[in-house]
């Protein structure tokens, strides 16, 4: 896929992303790579080749990524498109005026998308994880594609040549709630033509990049929690060295 394809894909793609209304669709558990460096630095490049070519992630800046182990020169070399520096933000060239002229709406800064998700839909990781894989062929779609978790979404599929082309399968089941209607019920997925990645291969990097998603909404998180922790166990102890010296000190006041 060319830069301008992708540019045009996923300017149409992420407004639905962030603005989504809920489908109803069962979410998938979202597989924690946070913790993986190996997963995280594939997640990065999967996140500044398909999605930082529309959409910023102005809350992060690239030197920010060495803490996954990345060394200045990989960022460099692997993740910097041609006029970036290391200490740039993960910001895109195209103007806010440019890209309401062009697509009628700005594309949305990433840097906490699966923060906000978690806040709409309950777990960000999980939508996110279960949304980039349910995208199916759909011709009566604007851009030729559809989604289980976010019906009619206004977003085309940019990792496709991944995953392949499918479409889905839906049968009219009968409401157990209402005689004599029926339901629009999803069964399965047909697969049309294969994509590069086998359907593990596509779920692993599909995690990589969520992970890296939910990782760069709070890069200090894990931190945060191993500090909390400590912090917890802390307080315990004073509150037992407290109890203990206030029973000493009691002891011989009758």
């Amino acid at each position: 896929m060319t830069l301008l394809k992708k540019l045009i894909a996923a300017a149409v793609l992420l407004p639905g992303l962030v603005f989504a209304s809920e489908g109803g669709f069962p979410l998938d558990r979202a597989p924690d790579h946070t913790k993986d460096m190996a997963a995280l630095q594939n997640g990065a490049r999967l996140f500044v080749n398909y999605c930082l070519s529309c959409h910023s992630a102005a809350s992060m800046r690239y030197n920010k990524l060495k803490d996954l182990g990345l060394s200045e020169e990989q960022i460099k070399n692997n993740l910097l498109f041609t006029s970036d520096k290391v200490g740039d933000m993960m910001t895109v060239s195209m103007s806010v005026k440019d890209a309401k002229a062009w697509f009628g709406v700005a594309p949305p800064d990433l840097s906490v998308i699966a923060r906000a998700k978690a806040s709409e839909a309950g777990s960000g990781p999980d939508w996110l994880y279960t949304y980039l894989r349910t995208f199916y062929k759909d011709d009566t779609r604007p851009t030729g594609w559809n989604n289980l978790v976010f019906p009619n979404v206004g977003m085309p599929h940019v990792l496709w040549e991944l995953q392949g082309v499918r479409t889905a399968k839906f049968e009219e089941v009968k409401n157990p709630h209402e005689e004599g209607k029926t339901e629009h019920t999803f069964v399965g997925f047909e697969q049309v033509t294969p994509g590069s990645m086998s359907t593990p291969e596509y779920d692993r990097a599909v995690a990589d990049l969520v992970s890296f998603m939910n990782w760069m909404a709070e890069p200090v998180q894990a931190t945060r929690k191993r500090i909390g922790v400590w912090v917890l166990l802390f307080l315990g102890l004073c509150i037992v060295l407290t109890w203990r010296l206030n029973a000493s000190y009691w002891k011989d006041i009758k």
